[in-house]
Protein backbone atom coordinates (compact mmCIF):
# COMPACT_ATOMS: atom_id res chain seq x y z
CA UNK A 1 0.00 0.00 0.00
CA UNK A 2 1.50 3.49 -1.13
CA UNK A 3 2.15 5.39 1.88
CA UNK A 4 3.97 9.23 1.70
CA UNK A 5 7.39 9.44 3.07
CA UNK A 6 6.70 12.77 3.96
CA UNK A 7 3.87 15.01 5.06
CA UNK A 8 2.42 17.15 2.51
CA UNK A 9 2.52 20.84 3.38
CA UNK A 10 -0.52 22.70 3.45
CA UNK A 11 0.31 25.60 0.76
CA UNK A 12 1.21 22.50 -1.74
CA UNK A 13 -2.32 20.67 -0.05
CA UNK A 14 -4.25 23.98 -0.99
CA UNK A 15 -2.83 24.89 -4.08
CA UNK A 16 -3.64 21.40 -5.03
CA UNK A 17 -7.11 21.88 -3.49
CA UNK A 18 -7.72 25.48 -5.66
CA UNK A 19 -9.23 24.19 -8.52
CA UNK A 20 -11.93 22.14 -6.25
CA UNK A 21 -14.50 25.08 -6.01
CA UNK A 22 -17.95 25.33 -6.89
CA UNK A 23 -19.42 27.80 -9.67
CA UNK A 24 -22.88 29.14 -9.66
CA UNK A 25 -24.82 28.23 -12.98
CA UNK A 26 -25.07 31.07 -16.09
CA UNK A 27 -28.06 32.31 -15.61
CA UNK A 28 -29.19 34.45 -19.11
CA UNK A 29 -32.67 35.85 -19.54
CA UNK A 30 -34.89 34.11 -22.22
CA UNK A 31 -35.69 36.65 -25.19
CA UNK A 32 -39.38 34.91 -25.57
CA UNK A 33 -40.79 35.10 -22.11
CA UNK A 34 -38.48 37.36 -19.96
CA UNK A 35 -37.19 34.93 -17.16
CA UNK A 36 -34.20 33.34 -16.27
CA UNK A 37 -33.22 30.34 -17.34
CA UNK A 38 -29.74 28.01 -17.27
CA UNK A 39 -27.34 28.73 -20.42
CA UNK A 40 -27.45 26.50 -23.40
CA UNK A 41 -30.64 24.71 -22.16
CA UNK A 42 -34.49 25.32 -23.08
CA UNK A 43 -36.61 28.03 -21.08
CA UNK A 44 -38.93 25.93 -18.47
CA UNK A 45 -41.31 28.14 -18.38
CA UNK A 46 -42.07 28.86 -21.85
CA UNK A 47 -40.36 25.77 -23.50
CA UNK A 48 -38.33 27.97 -26.58
CA UNK A 49 -34.74 27.62 -27.22
CA UNK A 50 -32.62 29.27 -29.80
CA UNK A 51 -36.21 30.72 -31.16
CA UNK A 52 -37.76 27.49 -31.57
CA UNK A 53 -40.54 25.88 -29.97
CA UNK A 54 -38.34 23.03 -27.90
CA UNK A 55 -40.47 21.62 -24.47
CA UNK A 56 -44.20 20.62 -25.22
CA UNK A 57 -45.91 22.91 -22.47
CA UNK A 58 -49.07 21.43 -20.88
CA UNK A 59 -52.32 23.47 -20.78
CA UNK A 60 -53.41 24.45 -17.22
CA UNK A 61 -56.52 22.14 -16.42
CA UNK A 62 -59.76 24.36 -16.07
Amino acid sequence: MGVPKRRTPRAKQRTRRSHHNLTAPQLVRCPSCRSMHVNHQPCKVCGTYHGRQALRQEEPAG
